[in-house]
């Protein structure tokens, strides 16, 4: 056991190689700052090892280490000169979880452990401060009651607000010692009615209690959820934090806060936080009173009266800056930093890498390049790339009409339109059917997780810049307005009021997380500026990586978006987008209905310009770079006509019976049509189809080059390949119809020829294939739903019992799963093997995935392919995928 358990000051912690997996975040922090000489509570962590040996032993701690945690609080009595559940001079303790990463208000957190009904008495005498020791045992027991018993939160706080209500106060503060004696006992009769229980006495109960529930709180729904949202492991489990209490609620000459070395939202190199006089650590988090600014510009910048810690705390607010420089300076990061006062002591409780926004996470790692204390490649390892995806999304028109109904503080930025919704689950219920929705709560609990990840944006009437919202918000790249004072919320009704609007639920408003507004309606959107720190970071990357980046886009807007971005190309055109246009549907309907070859070839005609239009604009636009065109791929079933409108239009203009296109409709049903007569086994059975499409592109390029335009280098895909005959048959098909283009235009056009590589016997024959395949483009998309058997469109049905029952770890649709993994592997050495110039790309929605990147740096692949807004990230990603090659 004693290499399960560490002591804030043991030496021990200082020979493991990876202190985060066994101590958590946090343990491992408090350890360092320990040996760094700043002032940590005294304290113990009981590692992660334990959390698995706890699972194991059915959910129960065994008595090796409960006599282990005995051993380990007699240090800290000997540390602080007081005793666990001592009359006259109690030590009282905080109980934390600490995961390996941080999870912010996912996981239980105990205060004021030690507290009963004789050592409130004792802390009372020693304190001469019975309000303050009255006020800690009310706070533990609700704390307690709610973590450990399963006592509902609301149960205490309608007590609470009603002994307000009777005294006509409104703050916690304003109640008295007799108050909480009262308090009290309604709480315990609370925890009583609903266990039909005792709220514990022994002290050493209500440690093992607290433990138990840190661990068990690793497998809560709200924690799993997290995790899912984040991919982390579940097999990582949770280290528990034990810790002497310090009290910031003794009085004005205390204090606890929450403070960031630089500021979260923009980067700047400003400490920003927040805390509260005469307060516990929850208060600032839960937001149940509106804390003051750290700094005395950050106050004046707000325009708010109240003072700041600098002023009104200024010798403990200097000890606060000296510290924070010295944190960032150790850990070269910006830091999230906890600290309590007690009667002019300052104390650190954790500190860790904070949680910061796309923008700043950019700016911080720029800046520290600057300054020195990183180098580039640094840099460009500190940002997660799934980040900038917050970063790169419209941001609200200023030039159009803004109606501002209200404002709040701007807690993670980015602009978002939605219908306001008042619960986690009507938010889900609208993501489901395609609903953008603004969550507005008084303020959000571990428990709205699911409807904040389902919702655009979040809206909170209460909480401030580090409140739960803000903090889980900024995490999630998802704006949020919080604090908004001016809101008055009633859940019954379902609406919000400011002084002058009423909104009720389903309506719309606008959020913009960057300025605090809140604005009735929709606001139109502008493309951000992409320039500056993230330009510079940008380059730094795509110096590093080797790995090139191209765009799955298929119409001239998205061309463009993905080629400011950065695309080198694209790697999937989907012929298919351009045939539902309304302008050319019906001639795709009429060229699929028409049952003679002279009618399908009549059909085809009409379609022709429209797809050489639709080639030139997109060529024009990737001049210079490759353009992988994908010949056309889904089942005919996709375009049919399903309405007695739209058989009625096809009916009309084929100049058939309505009856007999019915009958045709019914002929070419398939019953499990994604794995039916679609990609190129179309190409074999109607060849006009491919040809049509061949045309239309060497057309565009004939064309472009005679008006001495700059154009795209063609690639022409074939997909759904299987076997060798069939690569070959289709690639004698584009040459031949290239040929027929040349010859009339009297020019020359260079293209290649490949395939997607889809099909799990496509991948093992790979090298069969490459005999006459010039690239491979593996369509991670098909191919992983063709390795499992799995249908993408229909797998959110059960995908998530598989990862409840850790069959999976992550959606294998959303992160490139290991056999699929193995089937690319085994093609790309076959294929290299057949023919060495072969290039290799992805093109399913893997390409954008940092994970799956990861993988196609290490498999030799040439490029990744992914959506026009994915490009930046892929490009960071591929990146850190080439500095990290030889890591694990």
């Amino acid at each position: 056991m004693n290499n399960l358990i560490f002591n804030f000051k043991s030496k021990d912690s200082k020979k493991i190689k990876n202190p985060k997996n066994l101590l958590g975040g946090k343990g491992a922090n408090l350890s360092e700052m320990g040996r760094m000489g700043l002032p940590v509570p005294p304290g113990f962590t009981i590692s992660t090892k334990v959390c698995e040996i706890f699972y194991k032993d059915k959910k129960k701690l065994n008595s090796k280490l409960t006599n282990q945690i005995k051993k380990e609080i007699k240090k800290i009595e000997k540390d602080v000169s007081k005793k666990f559940g001592d009359l006259k001079n109690p030590l009282l303790l905080s109980v934390r979880s600490g995961a390996r990463v941080s999870m912010p208000g996912m996981m239980d957190t105990i205060l004021n452990l030690g507290l009963n009904d004789k050592t409130v008495v004792a802390l009372a005498n020693k304190t001469s401060n019975g309000r303050f020791a009255k006020d800690s045992y009310r706070r533990f027991i609700q704390m307690y009651g709610n973590v450990v018993m399963g006592v509902e939160s609301y149960n205490f706080e309608e007590l609470i607000e009603n002994y307000k209500l009777t005294k006509g106060v409104l703050l916690d503060t304003d109640l008295d010692e007799e108050d909480w004696d009262g308090l009290i006992n309604d709480f315990k009769n609370v925890v009583k009615e609903k266990t039909s229980k005792d709220f514990p006495q022994d002290v050493y109960h209500q440690l093992f209690g607290a433990i138990s529930a840190v661990f068990l709180s690793w497998e809560s729904k709200r924690a799993k959820v997290y995790r899912k949202l984040n991919q982390i492991p579940s097999e990582w489990g949770t280290a528990v934090n034990v810790q002497s209490m310090v009290f910031g609620n003794m009085g004005n000459d205390c204090a606890t806060g929450v403070v960031f070395t630089r500021n979260p939202s923009d980067g700047s190199n400003d400490i920003y936080g927040e805390y509260l006089i005469n307060a516990q650590g929850e208060d600032v988090v839960a937001g149940t009173r509106t804390p003051q600014y750290i700094t005395k510009k950050a106050r004046k910048e707000a325009k708010v009266v109240d003072a700041s810690m600098e002023e009104s705390m200024p010798e403990v607010y200097h000890k606060l800056y000296k510290i924070l420089k010295k944190l960032e300076k150790h850990y070269k990061d910006m830091q999230d930093v906890e600290f309590t006062v007690e009667s002019n002591k300052l104390w650190i409780l954790q500190t860790r890498s904070g949680k910061r926004t796309s923008k700043s996470a950019v700016k911080i790692a720029v800046d520290m390049v600057r300054e020195k204390l990183i180098n580039k490649n640094d840099a460009v390892l500190r940002v997660d790339p799934n980040s900038l995806d917050t970063l790169l999304h419209p941001t609200l028109d200023e030039r159009s009409s803004i109606k501002v109904i209200a404002n709040g503080l701007p807690a993670s930025p980015g602009a978002v339109s939605g219908k306001v919704v008042f619960s986690s689950e009507e938010a889900e219920r609208l993501n489901e059917m395609m609903q953008d929705t603004i969550l507005v709560r008084v303020e959000t609990s571990p428990e709205d997780i699911q409807g904040m990840h389902a919702a655009k944006g979040i809206l909170t009437s209460r909480g401030g810049m580090t409140s739960h919202a803000a903090v889980v918000a900024r995490g999630m790249g998802r704006p949020c307005v919080s604090g908004s004072s001016e809101i008055e919320i009633n859940y019954d009704k379902k609406v919000f009021k400011t002084s002058s609007t009423e909104i009720k639920e389903g309506e719309t408003i606008t959020i913009d997380g960057s300025t605090g507004r809140i604005i009735l309606g929709t606001v139109p959107t502008i493309k951000p500026e992409i320039s500056g720190d993230f330009s510079k970071l940008m380059s730094w990357a795509d110096k590093i990586r080797k790995l090139k980046v191209r765009t799955n886009s298929e119409t001239p807007l998205d061309t463009q978006t993905a080629r400011d971005f950065g695309a080198e190309g694209i790697g999937l055109c989907r012929t298919e987008h351009m045939f539902f246009d309304e302008e050319r549907i019906l001639s795709v309907r009429e060229m699929i209905l028409s049952k003679t070859l002279d009618d399908r070839s009549n059909a085809l005609k009409k379609i022709l310009p429209h797809q050489k239009k639709d080639f030139m604009e997109i060529f024009k636009i990737m001049h210079g770079l490759p353009v992988t065109v994908r010949l056309l791929d889904p089942p005919l079933h996709e375009f049919l006509p399903k309405s007695d409108k739209e058989i009625s239009e096809v009916a009309n203009v084929v100049g058939s019976d309505k009856k007999d296109i019915e009958s045709r409709i019914e002929e070419l049903h398939e019953q499990n049509p994604m794995l039916g007569h679609r990609g190129c086994r179309l190409g074999i059975s109607f060849p006009e189809i491919y040809e049509m499409q061949c045309r239309a592109i060497f057309e565009a390029l004939a064309d472009l080059k005679k008006n001495k335009q700059k154009f795209a280098f063609p690639e022409i895909m074939i997909p759904l390949v299987s076997t060798e005959a069939e690569i070959k048959i289709m690639k004698d098909l584009v040459i031949n119809t290239a040929r027929k283009v040349q010859k009339e235009n009297k020019t020359k056009i260079e293209f290649l020829v490949g395939t997607m590589i889809e099909l799990p016997r496509a991948a093992i024959k790979a090298d069969d294939i490459a005999k006459h395949a010039e690239f491979f483009s593996f369509g991670t998309n098909d191919l992983t739903q063709t390795t499992f058997g799995i249908s993408r469109d229909d797998s959110g049905k059960f995908l998530n019992d598989y990862i409840d029952n850790k069959i999976f770890t992550i959606d294998p649709f959303v992160s490139i799963d290991d056999g699929v993994k193995d089937l690319v592997e085994i093609a790309v050495s076959k294929g290299k093997k057949q023919n060495k110039k072969i290039k290799l790309g992805i093109c399913g929605e893997h390409g954008g995935d940092p994970k799956s990147i990861k993988f196609c740096s290490k498999a030799g692949l040439n490029y990744v392919s992914c959506s026009p807004y994915r490009v930046p990230i892929a490009r960071l990603a591929a990146a850190q995928a080439e500095l990290t090659k030889n890591k694990n």
